[in-house]
């Protein structure tokens, strides 16, 4: 084809991640097995040539064409090699004494007849944590009242979950397949900004780094004064007695405007501990990142909490440095952070910067969508950059009390109580700790089916959990790759069976008109789409498991590409599997790519080249692998547009005509000739000598 003179312009669509089933074989958290490897003999190898698999062959002939094959490889490399069991046709486990699976298999893989060579790894079963209040209770314990105020459903919302409402909850976030790999390396920090936390509750114990209490008006600190670096929560309870007392206030120093009396929430623990409560430690429930650090900031006081405060304890949380507090930089700087709080309806520009200076550092920000049943998404879940969660059913459906909006990125269980009787047990809250104290602390305790935790401000906890795992296993994760691998991991959202068996109730779209004809308390919940919802709902196993490995990114060196000129493509963006380094490099394109022929480099290096001959579009698919024969794909879609052609030399104006005016763009032959001998001239003087 042949490439036009006119220079183009091209676009990139990054195309989403690949599910983790495709695009990521991830390490095993479990070292491999001593001295072991896996090999896969290339097609026509002489070793499997020369030894020779029969057809139908008895064991004993398998282990004998094992064994000598295995004594070749060992003649190669100068040492005794064993023969393992046969994994394929071309394929055996080999074993070797006084050399890790590691070396062994980087020794074989440089072996001409070796397709590839790994360690032999190790799984276990996924196994639940021995919390009491972790697992579902059984028909007998409900009927013995094991847990007198439930929820029989345990911690519902982390375990696997159902194919349909009728067997299970259904918008569970499968916590154990991430379990399997990692409950979170004690490095990766996330910062709990709300009420603060009480540390004896014997979930979170041990669990704390050390947090500030950012509250700065002393009236809604409620512990006798400003900033201070106790994060512990005091309670933040509001009396009548406290709204008299203001009211009495100036207008310009008045603190609870539009409050109303209620108990102390106890919100912070509640939070954290979905977070990162202890696990497998057989006491009260497991937190759904029981292995990272917890950084307590208090920021919510009685009623309510200021923005500035808010974003000082945002911006300290990184180790941004905040002037006043002890010390001004945060010594244990935050990946995740976790705002499980929302004020204003729109992301004004403090916000905004506030967020931005936050990313910049490369963490994340998780935020509730707000509660106010089907509104707009509130600050700071609305910021750019933000991951604004939705709280769901176990059904699966967006829960009534669940704002909702285009800034949503994900959306995760935020409990809800099907059963709408006063009085009556909730069968689906979100498990927590607590205290027991209506104003002060009291007793350490957790929450049930009649002191019920729901809302977004519990959904968000378990997206920012699911984060802090995600770097956990791959520390050098971009937010925004962080963000995409999550969405593109989300199980899509349901479109039936969220009408628990009934025939009166009617369930719509929650994009839908008029989605709330009959009972709004009831009625209000709606089927979740992507344009409202965010991207499904958390997986969080698959999430995890879908940066376990390396990660593989596609960018384009080539400042401005052009048709007919080389494009470079790197692979320099790509990321290791924890604790690795990336071995191998594999670039492929795609059928249907006709604008380009093949690529003009080798295809097995960190970048690639290749030339766009026209107009059109082209797509590469990158693969990265480590040492530990972990592979990740990533493809990329660039489009070749053509530009407008530069004007050739016959159209130049000729001056001719009246001032100013452009000629009619045929040129004279006397200037044609003029030119003709200027150009020889020019030639001929080229090609004199010249002294040095």
């Amino acid at each position: 084809m042949r490439c036009p003179a006119a220079a183009v312009l091209l676009s990139l669509t990054l195309l989403a991640a690949l599910p983790a089933t495709a695009a990521t074989a991830a390490a095993t958290p479990l070292d491999p097995v001593a001295g072991e490897v896996i090999v896969q003999f290339r097609p026509g190898a002489a070793v499997t040539r020369t030894h020779a698999m029969p057809a139908r062959a008895a064991a004993g002939t398998v282990r004998d064409v094992l064994a000598r094959r295995a004594a070749a490889m060992g003649t190669r490399l100068g040492r005794k090699i064993d023969a393992g069991s046969a994994v394929g046709e071309r394929t055996q486990v080999l074993r070797v004494t006084g050399l890790s699976a590691s070396e062994l298999a980087a020794r074989l893989a440089a072996d001409p007849d070796v397709e590839f060579a790994v360690p032999n790894g190790r799984a276990r079963r996924t196994t639940a944590p021995n919390d009491p209040l972790y697992r579902a209770l059984t028909a007998a314990e409900i009927a013995a009242r094991v847990r007198p105020n439930g929820p029989d459903t345990g911690q519902w919302y982390l375990r696997a979950p159902a194919a349909t409402v009728a067997s299970g909850p259904v918008s569970s976030i499968d916590i154990e397949a991430a379990w399997s790999r990692t409950r979170g390396s004690p490095g990766i920090v996330v910062a709990v900004l709300d009420t603060g936390v009480r540390p004896e509750h014997p979930d979170l114990t041990g669990r704390l780094l050390p947090g500030y209490d950012f509250v700065s008006n002393t009236t809604r600190a409620n512990d006798g004064d400003g900033r201070d670096a106790d994060p512990s929560d005091p309670g933040d309870w509001v009396s009548s007695a406290d709204l008299t007392a203001d009211s009495l206030r100036p207008p310009t120093e008045q603190s609870l405007i539009r409050c109303v009396a209620e108990p102390s929430s106890w919100h912070g623990t509640k939070t954290a501990a979905l977070v990162g409560a202890s696990a497998d430690d057989g006491i009260g429930m497991a937190g759904a990142a029981s292995g990272i650090g917890i950084l307590p900031l208090r920021v919510l006081g009685k009623c309510f909490g200021s923005t500035s405060d808010i974003q000082a304890a945002m911006k300290w949380a990184v180790g941004i440095r905040v002037p006043g507090i002890v010390p001004e930089v945060n010594p244990n700087p935050a990946k995740v952070l976790n705002l499980s709080l929302g004020g204003a309806d729109s992301c004004d520009a403090s916000y905004q910067s506030t967020v931005n200076e936050v990313l910049a550092t490369g963490a994340v920000i998780v935020a509730a969508a707000g509660n106010s049943a089907g509104g707009a998404v509130k600050a700071p879940a609305n910021c750019v950059g933000v991951i604004g969660v939705v709280a769901l059913r176990h059904a699966g459906s967006k829960v009534g009390f669940s704002d909702q909006g285009r800034e949503i990125a994900i959306a995760a269980p935020g409990g809800n109580c099907v059963n709408a009787a006063s009085g009556s047990p909730c069968l689906y809250p979100l498990l927590s700790a607590t205290n027991t104290g209506t104003r002060g602390p009291v007793t350490s305790g957790w929450t049930d089916s009649y002191d019920a935790s729901v809302g977004t401000s519990f959904s968000a906890p378990l997206v920012t959990a699911t984060a802090a795992l995600m770097f956990s296993v791959q520390p050098a994760l971009t937010p925004a790759m962080l963000l995409a691998r999550m969405q593109a991991t989300a199980r899509p959202f349901p479109t039936s069976g969220a009408d628990n068996g009934t025939d009166t109730l009617t369930v719509r779209r929650c994009d839908e008109p008029n989605r709330f004809p009959l009972n709004p308390d009831r009625d209000s919940q709606c089927y979740c789409t992507t344009s409202l919802c965010g991207a499904g709902m958390l997986n969080a196993g698959a999430a995890v498991n879908a940066v376990a490995g390396p990660v593989a990114r596609i960018t384009v060196a080539t400042a401005s590409p052009t048709a007919c000129s080389p494009v470079t493509l790197s692979a320099a963006g790509s990321l290791a599997a924890a604790g690795g380094t990336i071995t191998g490099y594999q670039w492929e394109l795609s059928p249907g790519s006709g604008v380009v022929a093949g690529f003009d480099s080798a295809t097995n290096a960190a970048t690639a080249t290749l030339t766009p001959s026209a107009a059109g579009s082209f797509t590469v698919t990158l693969a990265v692998s480590d040492g530990q024969g972990n592979t990740a794909l990533a493809s990329q879609t660039v489009t070749v547009a053509a530009a407008s052609a530069a004007p050739p030399a016959s159209s130049v104006a000729t001056g001719s005509g009246g001032g100013g005016g452009g000629g009619g763009g045929a040129t004279s032959a006397p200037w044609l000739a003029l030119l003709t001998l200027a150009v020889v001239a020019l030639f001929r003087d080229a090609r004199r000598p010249r002294r040095a």
